[in-house]
């Protein structure tokens, strides 16, 4: 990936993340949502921009489908914020990753203390 590219990912990471939190109004994006990670195509088509949310499901699919309804809005606000000849468009995808290092970290606190249980019986 080129040094260009690199830049403008985390140019629009940090410009959704702001849109999100200062000029949404859609209540099913008032969950705790974080804008993990962006990848954008070499020719700057597109950029997948990687969600997390925690929550229930219920709370994820609200949110996805609140993202959906929110993209042509945030595409727009972007193409106003950043200064290039083509703005790719948004695709917003779900990115578990926190909540499965999240489990991952349970099950280790859990397999130490019955690991310490073990050894004091």
């Amino acid at each position: 990936m080129s040094r260009r590219i690199e830049r403008l990912n985390d140019l629009i990471q940090e410009e959704i993340s702001e849109l999100l939190r200062r000029k949404t109004k859609d209540p099913r994006l008032d969950c705790f949502l974080t804008v993990t990670r962006v990848d954008t195509s070499a020719d700057l088509r597109h950029a997948k921009i990687f969600i997390s949310i925690m929550g229930s499901d219920e709370e994820k699919k609200n949110a996805m489908d609140g993202l959906g309804s929110a993209s042509g809005f945030l595409y727009r606000e972007l193409r106003g914020r950043l200064s290039l000849h083509r703005t790719p468009q948004l695709i917003f995808l779900l990115d578990d990753s926190i909540e499965r290092g999240s489990q991952v970290l349970d099950l280790m606190k859990e397999v130490t203390s019955s690991e310490e249980t073990d050894v004091e019986h």
